[in-house]
């Protein structure tokens, strides 16, 4: 007698497909942005690596624990979309400032605004995701809404490199051309995307510390899993310094995004997809494995080949790593305080980050870049060993 055959696995809805197209326009925006930034800041203004590092750090950081409140208050509203539509706005009116900015100062300013943007979106985007998404394909989606969201940082640098080379490499205009993708995110999120059926409820009262202390061990087990993995990866700002040190040409530095982007892109939803059938657990791992190779690797380059090596290797990393941490968060948050649970998962990986990126400043200045890499590595290995002895917490979930 034949085995019944396997239930048909649902689709990822359309809302998570438009959600995607608006990361990919953002992204394309934000990544041209950043693929120039440390040239800007470091080359054109004078900052150091110290001053790159702090500034990348708090930026993220600041995204990561506004995305605290953005996603506690969504959850007593009710409502994502308005959040995420607040968010992608303040993102894109950030965007002349960075053209406009003739200090350090003042290209904080506007990092730390369309970081509050991204923080004010993130959370309320994750969990309007989580709502529309059948239990099922929960990893494809957040995958799939990562590798569009990758595409664009594809797309961004490439378009930083043709224009550095069409406008003889003037950084301040090519900077000005990201304002048109933002504009762009901003209407199809608009006019693109609507908020399922199931937002439609009483709202809730804030959240409070009884419900905080009533998440799952489970759930804290990711957000220290988080937590560790972060603190292992420091800005790719420093990938960029890295391509310019190993003496690729200012106009090509912005190709190290690009290979990075591409692995991430290609990687990420196909990882989403496997952790459904497989788990999440084996695939974290295997990322944080290639982290350790790809610092290893940065760490020892001497040529641009070997900074691309290493640059692909990181994308891996990300592409194995990122969506599935979203996805084990919903898989172990309850449904009424699913955002409030993606931003503490996030303050947590913003404090992470902020301090790895201020360490790999101060040791890019003070012992070259490869102790920044080496370094990183180190710290690699440590949150393997904390991600091993997690791994049986939060199994039992």
């Amino acid at each position: 007698m034949s085995a019944p055959a396997a239930p048909p696995r649902s689709r990822i809805p359309t809302a998570v497909w438009a959600l995607g197209f608006v990361s990919l326009l953002m992204d394309a925006s934000s990544e041209l942005v950043h693929s120039l930034l440390p040239l800007f800041l470091v080359g054109v203004l004078g900052a150091s690596a110290t001053a790159l590092g702090l500034i990348e750090g708090v930026a993220e950081a600041t995204a990561m624990i506004v995305k605290v409140f953005s996603g506690t208050v969504s959850d007593a509203m009710r409502r994502r979309k308005p959040l995420v539509v607040a968010g992608y706005a303040l993102a894109a009116l950030s965007k002349p400032l960075f053209a406009l900015a003739n200090t350090a100062g003042l290209v904080f300013g506007a990092r730390i605004i369309d970081r509050i943007g991204k923080g004010i979106r993130g959370a309320p985007r994750d969990a309007l995701i989580n709502a529309a998404t059948p239990a099922d394909v929960r990893g494809a989606a957040f995958g799939l809404r990562q590798s569009l969201d990758t595409v664009g940082a594809v797309i961004g640098p490439l378009l930083a490199i043709a224009f550095m080379i069409a406008l003889a490499g003037n950084v301040r205009a090519v900077l000005w051309v990201a304002v048109i993708p933002a504009i762009a995110a901003l209407l199809l999120l608009v006019f693109g995307v609507k908020e399922p059926e199931s937002a439609d409820q009483p709202k809730r009262p804030p959240l409070r510390l009884s419900q905080v202390r009533s998440l799952s061990r489970a759930y804290w087990a990711v957000v220290v899993i988080g937590g560790v993995v972060t603190l292992a990866r420091f800005s790719e700002a420093f990938l960029i310094l890295r391509a310019q040190d190993s003496g690729l040409a200012m106009s090509y530095v912005p190709l190290v995004m690009v290979v990075m982007s591409v692995v991430y892109a290609g990687v990420a939803y196909p990882a989403g997809v496997l952790s459904d059938r497989i788990g999440r657990h084996g695939l974290l791992i295997a990322g944080l494995v290639v982290l350790i190779a790809a610092n290893l690797v940065l760490g020892a380059a001497t040529s641009t080949v070997a900074v691309l090596v290493g640059a692909a290797l990181w994308g891996l990393h990300m592409g194995l790593t990122q969506g599935l941490l979203a996805a084990m968060v919903g898989d172990t948050a309850p449904s009424e305080l699913i955002g409030s649970a993606f931003g503490l998962f996030n303050l947590v990986s913003g404090i992470a980050l902020l301090l790895a990126s201020t360490i790999a400043g101060v040791l890019w200045d003070a012992r070259g870049p490869a102790s920044t890499f080496y370094a990183g590595a180190a710290i690699t290995l440590v949150a393997l060993a904390a991600l091993l002895l997690l791994q049986r917490v939060v199994r039992r979930k």
